[in-house]
């Protein structure tokens, strides 16, 4: 690249395209650049440094992403350099072109059947969810965020199953959320999956009225340096646990330090849902492993596919996700019992403690958390006693003498 001229990255939902321009040009110079090589006019462009822009579903973003608004303004003032991307959002469609065409038959390459239908897959954006919006109860989301934030300091991922209810227009309410065994590091999420545990929160889930509705994991402080919404090591075990629950609702949460307007760090939600396609994709071993070099915000297929005209086998994993819109609301169950699968092991001392503290309340609202019931359901019979204990939280009416008084016993052991 010569020395004379910078390269900035545009990143829109037709994927990641480059333009040049001169070291001093201005955001006026960037949008004839765009107009020129990529072929959206001026008055069609709304450019922005945040990412945001290619995610919201705003109706007015003109006013949401102002900070490339000024035409005069210098590239470099925005911090923009060699290199850095810019995000560009657009309405209507445009021609891309695609690359060479290699004659096939008796004069080229022959193609097979595998090549054919490769040709035919075409990545497209979904544009609506299954999912209409995810609710988070108040207090699970704070246990989970607040022992990300203050614990691991976002330094190491860190997940959980979302369980919860699903609505008949598919909003998703998450009651509560199962930390497995794991084991998390700077990029990646390794769940030691618990089947015996596992197999204990589904009969409490069953007893709450409740299923598994997705699944949630951080992303670290050294991710939030790079450009991307999810890696794609990210997408593949996002796709994996989708495929593995057979529900159409799946959604898929992230929990991020985003830097605020006074220079601070303020923990932020986001909720996705991966494309049917996406998943399918998946299923059929599309996705290919451990690609060296590869930028994360790609996804390497086995295959060619088509993206908007251009073959390639290279996915922006943007084209993958499905915005949910995020809600809370406080739900039934509180969620003040130490939590499983943390750095200390939990004990029915803890058991003792918990229900000292909470004499001033009826006994079912003594035991409406979760993640006590999962340490009572060690003691419990699990196809009938947990289910029917669980049962009697959903509704909360007064719980049996007999299981009282087993779960007193157990407390008083300390």
């Amino acid at each position: 690249m010569p020395s004379d001229k910078m390269l900035v990255r545009i990143r829109s939902r037709d994927g990641l395209e480059r333009v040049t321009v001169d070291p001093n040009a201005t955001v006026g110079k960037l949008q004839h650049a765009i107009e020129e090589n990529l072929q959206v006019p001026i008055s069609n462009q709304l450019l922005s440094t945040n990412q945001g822009l290619l995610l919201s579903k705003s109706a007015d973003l003109a006013s949401e992403f102002t900070d490339m608004k000024v035409p005069s303004a210098s590239l470099t003032s925005l911090g923009i350099a060699h290199g850095s991307v810019v995000f560009l959002s657009y309405n209507g469609e445009r021609v891309i072109a695609g690359p060479p065409v290699t004659p096939a038959g008796a004069f080229g390459k022959k193609m097979t059947m595998d090549d054919l239908i490769a040709r035919q897959t075409r990545i497209e954006r979904q544009e609506k969810p299954h999912c209409c919006s995810l609710s988070f109860d108040r207090d699970a989301a704070n246990a989970f965020q607040h022992y990300v934030h203050e614990s691991l300091a976002f330094s190491v991922k860190r997940g959980g199953f979302m369980y919860g209810t699903v609505g008949e227009e598919g909003e998703v309410k998450v009651e509560f959320i199962y930390e497995p065994p794991q084991h998390g590091s700077e990029e990646s999420l390794l769940l030691l999956r618990d089947p015996e545990e596992e197999k204990n929160v589904e009969a409490i889930a069953t007893g709450l009225g409740m299923r598994r509705v997705g699944f949630i994991f951080t992303q670290t402080v050294s991710q939030n340096k790079r450009d991307y919404t999810l890696s794609s090591v990210e997408i593949k075990q996002a796709a994996e646990l989708h495929a593995e629950s057979g529900f159409e609702g799946w959604a898929t949460a992230i929990v991020k330090l985003e830097v605020n307007e006074e220079g601070g760090a303020d923990v932020h939600f986001e909720a996705f849902q991966l494309s049917d396609q996406c998943v399918k994709l998946y299923k059929e071993g599309w996705f290919v492993d451990n690609v060296p070099n590869l930028d994360p915000k790609l996804s390497r297929m086995n295959k060619d596919v088509v993206i908007l005209g251009k073959d390639t086998r290279d996915v922006d994993n943007d084209f993958f996700l499905v915005l949910v819109k995020i809600l809370d609301h406080q739900g039934l169950l509180t969620t003040t019992f130490p939590i499983e699968n943390r750095q200390s092991p939990r004990s029915l001392q803890q058991l003792k403690a918990h229900l000292d503290r909470s004499k001033n309340v009826s006994y079912v609202k003594r035991i409406s958390d979760f993640h006590l019931l999962l340490l009572l359901s060690n003691h419990f019979d699990l196809n009938t006693d947990v289910p029917q204990l669980a049962e009697v939280v959903r509704l909360q009416s007064p719980v049996p003498d007999g299981y009282q008084l087993i779960i007193e016993s157990l407390a008083s052991n300390f």
